[in-house]
């Protein structure tokens, strides 16, 4: 494994421990950021959930610390600004994803940038971004399934001063909140919002003021530089030169009936600079499902899976992008041209980490990542109760992560490191709903030495009339295993009417009237597992049983181990082992389940749409 000494300062003229302090509270400073937010925001996706990511950049423009890759270069681009016309107190703010390149993915994404000055020098950025309630649009929560434009997703913001040498401009946050359903919630998530960036100014003042403005602008550098360096190390001792890898996989569909679609992906190397190639990749669909990937952001994932798979001390930031060369083909799912929708973009977004992980997997030796249920699924609750007040839910729920070398994958579960669960009382006491059930769905991660995660059940009965919304994938194709381990289970979703009729429901519907006492059963997919899972430990197996996270049938026909009252039958388990590797086939490198080929997916698709069209209008 690579990894940067602690006393790398390369040819920056700052001492080893002057950097590591600097960079120590800039990394701590993004928790607080975190933190501030959501101790101020209403909203349950930022307070409850986290759905918000901060940074720091410096004075031009390059993320130094942060999550998702920096735009500022782009937002002051399609700003009425210049650099030159900053000022202390400035904040800009944007929601438009087609004026940032696709830093922020759908409307609902409210991102705040504020320049930080010390002693009247630009001396870096801070910039927060969060997931409002709603933003207006034909549905409520701003992600309508059947647009066709973005224009049907709700208000647009293009890059103005919300804030103007500390003043805040009263009239366009109230034009912005009126056109949301929810604009007590939105005008607080979005000061809240300016009070992170706020915080993260003050921190890097601080560190001027300590050190000076000269060392604490070096030291960005010098971050950026060892981040780079380290990069290097990593692509020189992980991808081999010469060769190209490619892999593909399939999101389901747009919503409305269109799929499966492919994201396909290389990846070579020449010199230290690695390319990715994304030519092949499906055409931007009518639906709500086209991911605007921004180049930066995409070169920031891959870094990301470098770093968290093999030197997880190195800090990520923008140092390392001219190490990779990214071809995003105009007109396709991952580069969708204006005005197409991008609302329920996630399925594409999920799924490109899936394929970036696979393709890696094909070329780093011994390094294996299974696929993930492959989204992050979303689901709206909107009406008017029987007192006249209206109300709307909005929840991201979770599901199987998958299997990777060394660790079985996470039960139901964000993509999103940091983010968390709703508690159902905070549901229960502020929606008119009773979350009946909230459980590990038995026997849907995949089967391997490792096991994939898996996915969750949520049953919600609805206690007013209203309507429901939601966004999820995986249905139709599965998470698939690596190595020898199993592909997942998909996902479901089931309406149970008062009157006990049952209706089993797309994974992408729009403002479906619900009745009080209605049940929405709602099942997310597991994660693909890794390895042969005839050689996972039978103890283990046995646990997993006991925990009703896998059946005593699975444990027999999947993993070959029998079980009976006194725990492992260890001379059954072998013999039936020994069967099973016998009777077997050859293991495949990846098991994609049992689809059926492209066309006869595409018309099962589409099939499903035409029926759920038909019942409901």
């Amino acid at each position: 494994m690579s990894t940067q000494t602690p006393d790398f300062v390369g040819d920056h003229d700052v001492d080893p421990t002057t950097l590591d302090i600097i960079e120590s509270t800039l990394a701590n400073t993004r928790l607080e950021m975190d933190r501030v937010l959501e101790t101020t925001a209403i909203s349950p996706v930022i307070r409850e959930q986290s759905d918000q990511f901060p940074l720091i950049a410096d004075a031009k423009g390059r993320m130094v610390m942060g999550q998702f890759g920096s735009a500022i270069d782009t937002i002051i681009e399609n700003s009425p600004f210049d650099w030159d016309d900053l000022e202390e107190g400035d904040v800009l703010a944007t929601n438009d994803p087609y004026m940032c390149a696709g830093a922020l993915s759908h409307t609902p994404d409210m991102l705040l940038l504020r320049p930080i000055f010390y002693e009247g020098d630009l001396v870096g950025f801070s910039s927060q971004w969060g997931n409002l309630m709603d933003v207006g649009g034909k549905t409520p929560g701003s992600m309508p399934v059947n647009a066709r434009t973005i224009f049907e997703e709700g208000m647009r913001l293009p890059p103005v001063k919300l804030y103007e040498r500390g003043e805040l401009d009263e009239s366009l946050l109230e034009t912005f909140v009126h056109n949301t359903r929810l604009p007590d919630h939105a005008e607080a998530d979005i000061k809240a919002l300016a009070a992170g960036t706020k915080a993260a100014e003050g921190r890097v003042q601080e560190l001027c003021d300590r050190f000076g403005k000269e060392t604490y602008v070096e030291a960005c550098d010098a971050i950026l530089d060892r981040t780079r360096d380290g990069m290097i190390d990593l692509i020189r001792e992980f991808i081999p030169e010469g060769e190209r890898y490619t892999f593909e996989d399939f999101a389901d569909d747009d919503g409305l009936g269109n799929g499966p679609i492919k994201l396909h992906l290389e990846i070579y190397r020449e010199g230290d600079t690695v390319y990715l190639d994304w030519e092949g990749t499906d055409d931007q669909v009518p639906g709500t499902v086209n991911f605007l990937l921004n180049e930066k952001m995409f070169k920031m994932f891959v870094g990301v899976f470098l770093i968290m798979a093999f030197d997880p001390l190195l800090t990520f930031n923008d140092g390392y992008y001219d190490l990779f060369e990214v071809n995003l083909p105009e007109g396709s799912v991952v580069q969708p041209e204006f005005p197409a929708a991008l609302g329920n973009r996630l399925p594409l977004m999920a799924r490109q980490f899936d394929v970036l992980q696979a393709t890696f997997s094909k070329l780093i030796d011994g390094f294996s990542v299974a696929g993930s249920y492959g989204t992050s699924p979303n689901l709206v609750y909107a009406g008017t109760d029987s007192e006249g007040n209206q109300f709307q839910m909005l929840e991201i729920l979770y599901g199987g992560i998958p299997a990777r070398p060394g660790g079985d994958g996470l039960d139901g579960h964000s993509w999103w490191p940091l983010f968390r669960t709703v508690p159902a009382e905070y549901q229960e006491a502020y929606y008119p709903l009773t979350i009946e059930e909230y459980s590990t769905r038995e026997d849907t991660g995949g089967p391997g030495e490792f096991r994939g995660g898996h996915g969750i059940t949520k049953v919600y009965t609805f206690e007013e009339d209203g309507a429901i919304t939601f966004q999820d994938d995986r249905a139709h194709t599965y998470p698939w295993g690596v190595d020898g381990g199993t592909h997942a289970r998909t996902s479901e979703k089931r309406l149970v009417r008062t009157d006990g009729t049952e209706e089993e429901l797309p994974s992408k519907v729009e403002n479906v009237a619900v009745s009080a006492g209605d049940k929405l059963v709602f099942r997310t997919a597991g994660g693909g597992g890794l390895g042969d899972p005839l050689d996972r430990d039978p103890e283990t197996v046995a646990t997993d049983v006991e925990r009703g996270l896998i059946s005593a049938e699975a444990a027999r026909e999947s993993y070959g181990v029998v079980l009976s009252d006194g725990g492992v039958d260890e001379a059954a388990t072998d013999d039936r082992r020994e069967s099973m590797r016998e009777e077997r086939d050859d293991l495949p490198e990846f098991d994609y389940g049992p689809l059926p080929d492209e066309d006869e997916l595409a018309e099962r698709i589409a099939e499903e749409r035409r029926a759920f069209d038909e019942r409901h209008g």
